[in-house]
């Protein structure tokens, strides 16, 4: 797939593509990159060594590929961080809104050492050069930057994440564990499931009409049947959370809309391996 094949959502700031010199090709948020206090990326599938169903960038050790492909991967993403696999942490996700605050010590686990946590849908860190690293195949990525207090967040939220409100609870740690004021902090919501593509059941669309102003978010197509924009409700939970809406970039690419470009599970049936959002404090 070439760039320009790409789908995107119209009136949007578009995604930044890059192709790194060892091919990695990945995508950046303008606005993150230009507070000036970070290094980031959201991964696609081109550039990695993984073959069949994960191809070729493969972040994930749990769905079935060889190891060996995978520890090549993430060799070449920290490359284009500038970091080393050292450095990553990785969450562990169970869809809940828990959020952990990472160190020094946690260099490395989920990638080079074992994970000691479970159950972490959320990362913080106020570390400088530890990569935070969160996974996806629909799901949605929340980027989080303080430049004032130097911190930075990244989180995973799928519909019961979203539900939970963990972008908010996320920038609540922060401020918690950093001060952090959210008028100063730069977000973004990270490709992932569009309206079009997002069918959800009666249920799931009543969960969102308790949490959130009734009507904005979904539409029903079918009985029982409702497109839930996620895109829109993480936007909304940001903007509960105090960051100004100036500060909030809002992803122009769907997974589920290029299937050859980004791992989705709704359009691969659950036959595919895992996108990263990652990015580190320099």
């Amino acid at each position: 797939m070439t760039i320009m094949e790409i789908k995107r959502k119209a009136g949007r700031e578009a995604l930044a593509v890059h192709t790194a010199e060892n091919g990695v090709t990945y995508l950046t948020f303008p606005g993150l990159e230009r507070t000036g206090v970070v290094r980031h990326l959201f991964s696609t599938r081109e550039g990695g060594v993984s073959e069949g169903i994960y191809r070729s960038m493969n972040l994930s050790y749990a769905r079935g590929d060889d190891k060996e492909a995978v520890d090549e991967n993430y060799r070449r993403i920290a490359e284009v961080l500038g970091s080393s696999v050292e450095d990553m942490v990785c969450s562990d996700q169970t869809h809940t809104d828990h959020i952990r605050l990472v160190t020094a010590k946690d260099r490395g686990k989920g990638v080079t050492r074992p994970k000691d946590y479970t159950d972490v849908d959320g990362l913080i860190t106020q570390e400088k050069g530890i990569v935070l690293c969160t996974f996806f195949a629909d799901c949605v990525p929340l980027f989080f930057v303080d430049p004032v207090r130097r911190a930075i967040g990244l989180s995973h939220s799928g519909w019961r994440g979203t539900v939970q409100k963990i972008g908010r609870k996320t920038v609540e740690r922060m401020k918690e564990a950093f001060g952090t004021d959210p008028k100063d902090v730069y977000a973004a919501i990270g490709p992932s499931i569009c309206q079009d593509c997002y069918e959800v059941s009666e249920d799931v669309a009543e969960e969102f009409g308790k949490s959130f102003p009734a009507g904005e978010l979904f539409y029903e197509t079918k009985p029982g049947k409702y497109q839930l924009d996620l895109w829109e409700a993480n936007r909304l939970v940001m903007l509960e959370a105090g960051i100004p809406a100036e500060h909030i970039e809002v992803t122009d690419l769907c997974t589920c809309c290029n299937p050859d470009f980004l791992f989705s599970h709704r359009a691969s049936h659950g036959q595919r391996g895992n996108l990263a959002a990652c990015m580190k404090l320099v």
